[in-house]
Formats: structure tokens, C-alpha cells, sequence
């Protein structure tokens, strides 16, 4: 199993927060906004490669 700490561990920390923020602040639907969130506090490194690859995005240009 793959284990992140130190340094590795901050810096992973800091992603999924971010992640965390920019999907609840995007314009999906509750729900989506949801599954995001838990899928990536369960799975924080494959849940915030996921989230960069497909997640929703901000109203941001």
C-alpha cells in the first residue's frame, strides 16, 4: 500500500483541499458536487487524479 507522509503528505493535503473548494464552488449539481468531495477524501491521491482529469470546474475562464 502506498504511503504518503512528510513533506508528500503536506503538499497532497493542500491539492485536496483545493479540489475540494473548486468543486464546491462549481456549477454542478448537488450530488455531483458530493460524490467529488467524498470520493476524493476517501481516495485523496487517485480521487485528486481523478478530479484533475474529469471533475467539474469553476465558473472560472
Amino acid at each position: 500500500m502506498l504511503e504518503i507522509t512528510g513533506i508528500g503528505g503536506i503538499i497532497l493535503l493542500i491539492l485536496d483541499i483545493w479540489a475540494i473548494i473548486s468543486v464546491v464552488g462549481s456549477g454542478a449539481t448537488t450530488g455531483k458536487k458530493v460524490l467529488w468531495v467524498v470520493l476524493v477524501l476517501l481516495l485523496p491521491l487517485l480521487g485528486f487524479i481523478l478530479w484533475l482529469l474529469f471533475g467539474p470546474r469553476s465558473g472560472r475562464a
